[in-house]
């Protein structure tokens, strides 16, 4: 047993409290819930951001700025050095053999190669991103290195589509 393993010992031995025995039990009578109230009554749970009607702290704040977390793409790094003790010479490195040789765990929407260590047997990799040490490492194994399309970036359309179609018509002519 560990030091740090001593305190789950002792809360799992310990008995739990035995509420409403007695006045001479200390937690006898109202048991802990004071005297009448919404609180006293069997079934009571409040909102922890309920403030009893007010407007509450997390709405009287004001929200300003923008937060990328929701649109931005998740990327998952791999190294070299990963691609070095897992992969044989010659194998091919895509998105499903990083999956299924468990270098790559959660869901993500790119896949970039960093730099980080050496590099010796010639492997062909496919990823959306290179870091350009990862490449040139990557090359100088003999190996050979394959950009995937990510997604399409949206274009904003500054022309309404009632004045392309006219324009296309007046080209047309």
């Amino acid at each position: 047993m560990n030091i740090n393993e001593v305190n789950a010992q002792v809360k799992a031995a310990r008995k739990p409290r035995r509420v409403g025995r007695g006045a001479g039990s200390g937690r006898g009578k109202t048991s802990q819930r004071g005297h009448k109230g919404f609180g006293s009554r069997s079934g009571s749970s409040m909102n922890p951001v309920f403030e009893g009607g007010q407007m509450p702290l997390i709405r009287r704040v004001p929200k300003r700025g923008f937060n990328n977390k929701t649109f931005a793409d998740v990327v998952v790094a791999v190294n070299v050095v990963d691609l070095e003790s897992f992969f044989d010479s010659g194998e091919q490195v895509t998105s499903e053999t990083l999956k299924s040789k468990g270098l790559v765990k959660k869901v993500f929407d790119k896949i970039k190669v960093l730099g980080d260590g050496e590099l010796s047997k010639p492997l062909d990799v496919t990823a959306h991103a290179f870091s350009a040490v990862a490449q040139k490492k990557i090359e100088a194994a003999g190996g050979k290195v394959t950009l995937l399309p990510g997604k399409k970036p949206v274009v904003k359309n500054k022309m309404g589509t009632r004045k392309r179609n006219i324009l296309a018509k007046v080209k047309a002519k």
